[in-house]
């Protein structure tokens, strides 16, 4: 078999395996109780009655009334029971839910972190299991839990959100759909004691709830599922053959933050312009297995898993020729803009610094490609 029938094949099969997937809807806020647990059970209900098989797989209700309220009347597939350093926890029930087979499922907290020895390590694993055997899924989850804003949200808020959703996971969705309030409405319902507890009511206004972040946040908010729209738009004309194709290029070291921040904006980026991208690690002599330390070889590791988590694709390439391996990179992969670290110049490497990168400008400028400088 030519690999050209080959992978005529290989398409057809793709389109039947989408065509039998369940579809995909997330509810979007800027924070906790806006009201996304609760438009879901809204939806529930309608769906519900008009004769749709819709069942809960995981609701978290917080013990909100109104919430609770709306769990009534509709049917609850059982939770897993485990247990984990001595305790008796609850895990929503992936494989029963794929078992019963419901029309639709709603899976609340998107983001949530699996207990361990779970199947999946995170519930939007779970999600994509289920979507995959023809389950269409409803999922809720809050704007700071996305991986590509993490940096903005932890510069907003002063807190790094642990518990995060890949940015490819909303790429997938069918439908994204924001749950707006204004920040004077959020922090009054807080006040009456409809988001949390009266014990935690003052620590949430003097932290997370502050109006300015609660301004912020809404804008991302707004800002990604205008996003999202647009590139369901553009995904259409580009099937269309009516757009040219970007790819982009990240190029990271071995450092832990740096690294990671030249691949979130960049995947950020390529989002934006509806684009691919891949992660370039130029591996020189100096940091061959046997003489990196284990710190930086962990940092790669977990800079690798980061890259697959948001879409991208990682090359990785033994050479002591930097600026010869991105051009030949660049040449071989068709690549449009490249995407790298502001410099770190010091005093003794002025000029070597400068002269390498005037290098690199010159070399890419030849093959019509964009170099993009992402600040520290």
């Amino acid at each position: 078999m030519n690999s050209d029938t080959r992978q005529s094949a290989q398409h057809f099969l793709d389109l039947i395996k989408q065509s039998h997937r369940g579809k995909f809807k997330i509810y979007i806020g800027m924070s906790a109780g806006v009201g996304k647990t609760y438009r879901m059970l809204q939806e529930a209900h309608q769906l519900s009655e008009a004769g749709v098989d819709v069942r809960i797989g995981y609701v978290e209700t917080h013990g909100r009334a109104e919430t609770e309220a709306l769990v009534d009347g509709l049917t609850l597939i059982p939770r897993r029971k485990l247990f984990y350093k001595g305790k008796e926890l609850e895990e929503m029930d992936t494989q029963t839910i794929i078992n019963q087979h419901p029309e639709i499922v709603i899976v609340d907290e998107l983001a949530h972190t699996n207990i361990e020895g779970s199947a999946n390590p995170k519930r939007w694993q779970d999600v994509m299991q289920i979507l995959d055997a023809g389950i269409s899924v409803i999922s809720a989850v809050n704007i700071q839990h996305i991986e590509g804003i993490n940096e903005q949200v932890q510069t907003i808020t002063g807190v790094e959100i642990q518990e995060r959703i890949p940015d490819s996971v909303l790429a997938v969705a069918d439908e994204v759909v924001n749950i707006d309030l204004t920040a004077d409405d959020l922090i009054e319902r807080l006040k009456t004691g409809k988001i949390y507890r009266p014990d935690k009511i003052a620590a949430a206004l003097g932290n997370f709830f502050t109006h300015d972040n609660l301004l912020q946040l809404r804008e991302l908010a707004l800002k990604e599922v205008a996003m999202r729209v647009e590139k369901k738009v553009e995904t259409q004309v580009v099937a269309e053959g009516k757009l040219c194709h970007e790819y982009l290029m990240a190029v990271i070291d071995s450092s832990e933050k740096r690294a990671r921040r030249v691949i979130r904006k960049t995947a950020r980026l390529s989002t934006h312009l509806n684009a691919a991208f891949i992660v370039l690690y130029v591996q020189s002599d100096k940091e061959n297995m046997d003489r990196i330390p284990l710190a930086n070889q962990r940092y790669l590791i977990n800079n690798f898993n980061l890259v697959s988590e948001l879409g991208g694709e990682v090359v990785r390439v033994h050479s002591n020729r930097y600026i010869e391996t991105i051009v030949d990179v660049c040449q071989k992969r068709k690549i449009n803009t490249v995407c790298i670290s502001a410099p770190r110049f010091s005093l003794y490497s002025l000029f070597l610094m400068a002269f390498r990168f005037r290098h690199l400008l010159k070399r890419l400028a030849r093959l019509n490609v964009d170099l993009i400088i992402l600040s520290q």
